[in-house]
């Protein structure tokens, strides 16, 4: 039984050991050396470029909470819809997921641009346009946009395992709305919310195609500057510095992050 365990686990290993490890080990090699000299001067580089890590932290962030405020009511509301119509909403969440995020990019650049929809439709009502494209709002948009479905699923997994006869019992202890959403929902849905947020947090401090479309190259994120250290400047040492210094600061989120959802688990076991 253990032989046949382990067979089935090589292929897993190989695909891991090809695709995460190997990568991950060429990131520190060029991040470490250049030209097969050892130097940190890639390292040291970055402190330049602190601005655009501080901007990629602090849009992630405003991204991550507003998704959290949409997706949480949404995914209670959801939880507690009979099955068939749990079913049609997911589908239609789900839908834009299946779409090219290029083309998701792309509509939002028509509908935010000074001449784009939204304007035309402001000026055909006689009200006053707005400048959207082009600045950390449109920036920011996007990201909810393109990242609201990963913090609303795992936030709907949560719920729907949440017993109504817990809610049913506080409303006969006689808690009122506010008391059963806060003191009975929040924290049987504490994992989901530490899911949800990692899963939004991660990919979108780290995105760059965002920022380039509907930011027009006026907001430049950690991601910008190490796509085009790869793709334009060809300076590998220090591309691979940047990803590697992001990559342990997202592990050190995700490590918090999971620490808090340990210790929800515990909470809710005791």
């Amino acid at each position: 039984m253990l032989k046949l365990s382990r067979r089935f686990l090589l292929p897993y290993g190989i695909w891991m050991i090809l695709f995460t490890v190997v990568p991950l080990g060429m990131v520190a090699y060029f991040a470490f050396f250049d030209q097969g000299q050892f130097t940190t001067a890639g390292i040291t580089r970055i402190f330049s470029f602190m601005p655009n890590l501080l901007l990629s932290f602090k849009l992630a962030l405003i991204a991550t909470v507003v998704s959290l405020l949409l997706a949480y009511p949404f995914a209670y509301i959801l939880s507690r819809k009979p099955e068939r119509s749990r079913i049609t909403y997911m589908m239609l969440m789900m839908l834009p997921m299946w779409m090219s995020f290029l083309l998701k990019t792309y509509a939002w650049m028509t509908l935010l641009e000074d001449t784009g929809i939204i304007n035309n439709l402001l000026s055909a009502l006689h009200l006053p346009t707005f400048h959207m494209i082009n600045t950390e709002g449109a920036v920011i948009l996007g990201m909810i946009y393109d990242f609201l479905p990963f913090m609303i699923m795992p936030l709907y997994t949560v719920m729907i395992k949440i017993d109504r006869s817990v809610i049913e019992a506080a409303q006969d202890l006689g808690a009122n709305s506010a008391h059963i959403l806060f003191r009975v929902v929040m924290p049987l849905s504490l994992p989901g919310i530490v899911s949800g947020v990692t899963m939004v947090f991660v990919p979108a401090v780290s995105t760059f195609y965002i920022s380039q479309k509907l930011g027009g190259g006026k907001i430049t994120l950690i991601g910008d500057i190490i796509e085009s250290q790869f793709k334009q400047v060809y300076n590998f040492n220090f591309g691979s510095a940047m990803s590697l210094t992001l990559m342990i600061l997202i592990f050190i989120v995700m490590g918090i992050m999971n620490h808090f959802d340990n210790e929800a688990i515990e909470g809710t076991l005791v």
